[in-house]
């Protein structure tokens, strides 16, 4: 009698919702920027802070080289060598001079391409990868969709004109936070300069600065930067510039715990989009002042096991669940409930997800993280087990007809 009421007085427990609370800092206008589209988003969640025209659907020029480096590092080991063909070397544009037949490594070459957006370079590695720049592309859009992406169609590796290579701020911001949670990916694109080294012909080298300016002081810039920025604080990204697709600019600063990504498409000119960036992200710092932050070690929950060796699973969050908070909103309508199933069969997995633990603002779902089983589950018999089998029913219609009143 006394475990049946044990786990009556768990189960009961079990039903009470919770929710945490936290203060806030409200934030300043919003900046004015030149740019026709743009987003600036909170790079761990996601958490759109600003935007302008972010559905727009514009050609993102070199931009496409961050969905070029992602499969890149995914696909190919460092030291793959890969030999620049006639027509990657002849492809326009090439900061890196390549010529045909000349190899490189893979990580060279990735690294290379990326720092001074060299074109020839991205062909290459296309070629590598997939035999050619269309199937590649072909692999480009299906990365795209796996990562979220709803109207990006790439065409080709290295973004030079085309009016099917297109994408949008807001696609642009989650290919770039998927590529930033990779770490060669983020060592690359935050690298400053680099010496680049060929396989073939043996002994040629070239040194590699990185196009984005906010990696530089001032005084080391080649365009006039007149907004505060501090080039400690970059991470990256990317930059972009055709005639059709002006100014393009992906670019991450890190202040605190605190990173941001922000997108500029089509600005208009090459200086602007290091201008209307450090706006934004410097809007973003002041913006974003409290997190909302639940520890993983605190999202620990309890479900029932049916016809195992022992009668209850603990249930952990995979990650600590991060949420920004913005001008005017209160932290105290911030509330974690859990989506988990009350009652399991035997049979799981440590590690295994069983549910989710969801934050919301005013009771709208806006983050949430996976619940994972502390320990594995057996299929087999106890007491404790065959009374939560027993004692289900009892429990499901307690449940409905409570929900039904």
């Amino acid at each position: 009698m006394k475990r049946i009421a044990l786990i009556i007085f768990a189960v009961i427990f079990f039903f009470v919702p919770q929710g945490e609370s936290a203060e806030y800092t409200p934030a300043p206008e919003p900046p004015q920027i030149t740019a026709d589209s743009a987003i600036l988003v909170e790079a761990s969640t996601g958490r759109v802070l600003y935007e302008k025209n972010a559905d727009q659907v514009r050609q993102p020029a070199s931009l496409t080289k961050m969905m070029t480096g992602i499969i890149g590092w995914e696909k190919l080991s460092p030291s793959d060598e890969i030999v620049v063909s006639e027509n990657a070397a002849y492809t326009e544009y090439s900061s890196l001079r390549l010529e045909p037949g000349e190899r490189l490594n893979a990580l060279d070459l990735l690294a290379g391409t990326i720092i001074v957006s060299d074109n020839p370079g991205a062909a290459a590695i296309a070629e590598k990868v997939a035999g050619s720049s269309y199937a590649f592309a072909q692999m480009m859009n299906a990365k795209a969709q796996e990562i979220g992406c709803e109207q990006t169609h790439f065409t080709n590796p290295h973004g030079l004109p085309n009016l099917n290579n297109v994408s949008t701020a807001r696609d642009l911001s989650k290919i770039a936070m998927y590529g930033m949670r990779m770490p060669q990916f983020r060592e690359t694109v935050g690298t400053k300069k680099r010496m680049l080294y060929w396989l073939y012909p043996a002994g040629k080298s070239e040194p590699c600065e990185n196009t984005n300016e906010l990696l530089y002081p001032p005084a080391e810039t080649k365009n006039f930067i007149t907004v505060y920025y501090d080039p400690a604080e970059t991470t990256g990204i990317k930059t972009g510039y055709t005639q059709a697709a002006g100014g393009c600019l992906a670019a991450s600063s890190r202040r605190g715990d605190v990173e941001l990504i922000v997108i500029i498409l089509h600005a208009t000119d090459m200086e602007t989009r290091f201008n209307d960036a450090a706006k934004l992200l410097n809007y973003g710092f002041d913006q974003v002042k409290n997190f909302r932050q639940v520890k993983s070690t605190r999202m620990t929950r309890t479900s029932f096991v049916r016809g195992g060796e022992r009668a209850t699973v603990h249930l952990d969050a995979a990650r600590d669940l991060i949420y920004p908070l913005i001008e005017g909103e209160d932290p105290k309508k911030l509330s974690v409930s859990y989506d988990l199933p009350k009652f399991l069969d035997a049979g799981i997995a440590k590690g295994q997800v069983i549910g989710k633990a969801v934050l919301k603002y005013e009771g709208k779902p806006v983050a949430e993280v996976p619940m994972v089983a502390r320990e594995s589950v057996a299929e087999g018999f106890s007491i404790t087990s065959f009374i939560v089998s027993l004692t289900e029913p009892i429990f499901l219609f307690a449940e409905n007809f409570l929900a039904a009143a």
